[in-house]
């Protein structure tokens, strides 16, 4: 049966070749959307544009409600993918 399933899904190959490299890249795109640390980096930077004076305190208040919000939504994600077993 398998030969024979082989043989006529053989026309698909194609697809199922595509597919796979839309997956790859669908992964890499959230892994790299989803990683804190980029926005730990900017939350790092806001604080020291806030005492360095370059931005006032309520630039800093709106940014980092902002990027606190990033990390929430990111936290969110890693426990869905924990439960999922992703």
């Amino acid at each position: 049966m398998g030969l024979i399933t082989s043989l006529v899904t053989f026309p698909l190959a194609p697809l199922r070749g595509t597919l796979w490299v839309v997956d790859q890249v669908v992964t890499a795109a959230e892994r790299e959307y989803y990683d804190p640390e980029p926005v730990m980096r900017e939350l790092k930077d806001l604080e020291r544009r806030l005492t360095s004076g370059e931005i006032g305190e309520d630039e800093y208040d709106r940014r980092e409600d902002e990027l606190l919000d990033r990390l929430e939504e990111i936290e969110r994600f890693r426990r869905l993918g924990e439960g999922t077993g992703a």
